[in-house]
């Protein structure tokens, strides 16, 4: 068997083999889920900053 015979042969294994689908696609939504993340802690920022700042200013009230 040559070379090109046994790449075709292990390209062929390769794209039948399903073993690491599964492991693939939850990195895919947890990364989705990271990115959205993101997005609403961006659109968040403000807010967050506030809510912060009030709690450490109160804290810093207290004996």
């Amino acid at each position: 068997m040559n070379f090109l015979e046994k790449t075709k042969g292990l390209m062929k294994s390769l794209w039948k083999d399903e073993a690491g689908q599964g492991l693939v696609e939850y990195g895919l939504i947890l990364a989705l889920v990271a990115v959205g993340l993101v997005v609403v802690l961006g659109l968040m920022k403000d807010e967050l900053v506030t809510l912060f700042t009030d709690i450490n200013t109160e804290l810093a009230k207290r004996p």
